[in-house]
């Protein structure tokens, strides 16, 4: 089989808008399809143990399903992924302030972020789509006009490569990430999961899931993920409501290099995904508040724990915290940062 992409309608906006599809397809049939709204992921199939091919992304069949709204399910989010206290930040000495979407705080770029507009796309040679977003001055209450890349690709050794690009006209914060919920046996919970994530530390934070700005080991804690567990074990000891794990963990990436941030295999399934980026931190969030309210693809109810994300990232509310690495973009600096999804199979 021949990596390639094919294009297909996917609907339109109430504007009229049209909204395209992707289906990226590499030489061992693994296929990746991607919604030119929001740069959704809407599917992910890669085989099982026996070679069967199974969609391991939550999501649904249709664009109207997706504008009735979701909780960032596969989408590209920005400016800022996460979380800003107060929706208010200082840059420069001019204080800026966002939207509040989050309780008393500024979440995933606000009310119309990323994941809500159209973005232009190019296909590439190979299984590979490039992804082109400009944001305006003022959009959301951000500074500057931000022009926005991700190329999505799927390449022959089984990874999904997601490689960011962006500049700005004036000094802004910025803080992409892609919002996948997993589920490597495409249905059910994902407690059995069994997950490493490759971090000593983490980043505290309290009840609205602000950064306290302190950095603490995880060896003792219910956070420890160093060596694989399944992500269910420890949640009796986390003490959170609802109950789950929606947190930062500490990476040893340079913003060079590629690092090892995290693993995951489910023993049902046999399937393994490992997570590869030249990010600071990546977010582990257990779908806590899925609840059961959502019918997905095939109308499959999303009930809490159907899935797991995890959020290459800077920090959350690293605009706050001087120990935090800076999320700060200027003219005459270009952000780029590269997350790779690989895909393998444990007998």
């Amino acid at each position: 089989m021949k990596a390639r992409v094919r294009k297909s309608s996917f609907g339109k906006l109430p504007d009229g808008t049209a909204v395209t599809l992707y289906t990226l397809s590499n030489a061992n049939g693994l296929t990746a399809s991607v919604a030119t709204y929001g740069t959704i992921i809407t599917e992910l199939h890669v085989p099982d143990r026996r070679g069967k091919p199974c969609d391991i992304v939550l999501g649904f069949d249709n664009l109207a399903q997706y504008l009735k709204g979701h909780p960032y399910f596969g989408c590209t989010v920005g400016r800022m992924a996460n979380r800003i206290a107060r929706g208010r930040f200082m840059l420069d000495g001019k204080t800026y302030a966002l939207a509040i979407n989050n309780g008393l705080n500024h979440l995933h770029g606000g009310l119309k972020g990323f994941d809500k507009v159209v973005w232009k796309a190019e296909p590439r040679a190979g299984a590979a789509v490039k992804f082109t977003y400009t944001s305006r001055d003022g959009e959301e209450g951000y500074p500057g006009t931000l022009t926005v890349a991700v190329t999505m690709t799927l390449t022959d050794a089984n990874e999904l490569r997601l490689d960011y690009h962006a500049k700005a006209d004036k000094p802004t914060p910025v803080n992409l990430t892609n919002h996948s919920y997993f589920n490597l046996a495409g249905e059910g919970d994902v407690l059995g999961h069994e997950l490493m994530i490759a971090a000593k530390y983490y980043t505290p934070s309290d009840s609205a899931s602000i950064p306290t700005g302190e950095i603490k080991p995880v060896i003792g804690t219910p956070m420890d993920f160093t060596k694989p567990l399944p992500i269910g074990a420890r949640f009796a000891q986390l003490g959170t409501d609802p109950v789950g794990y929606d947190h930062n963990y500490v990476l040893n990436a340079s913003g060079k290099r590629l690092v090892l941030a995290a693993r995951v295999h489910d023993p049902r399934s046999g399937c393994i995904m490992e997570v590869h980026t030249t990010q600071p931190g990546v977010q582990l969030y257990t779908g806590n508040f899925l609840d059961g309210s959502l019918k997905g693809k095939g109308r499959v109810v999303y009930r809490q724990h159907s899935g797991f994300c995890l959020e290459t990232q800077h920090f959350p509310d690293s605009v706050h915290q001087a120990r935090f690495p800076s999320v700060i973009l200027r003219p005459d600096q270009t952000y780029r940062h590269t997350t790779i999804h690989k895909f393998s199979t444990r007998a």
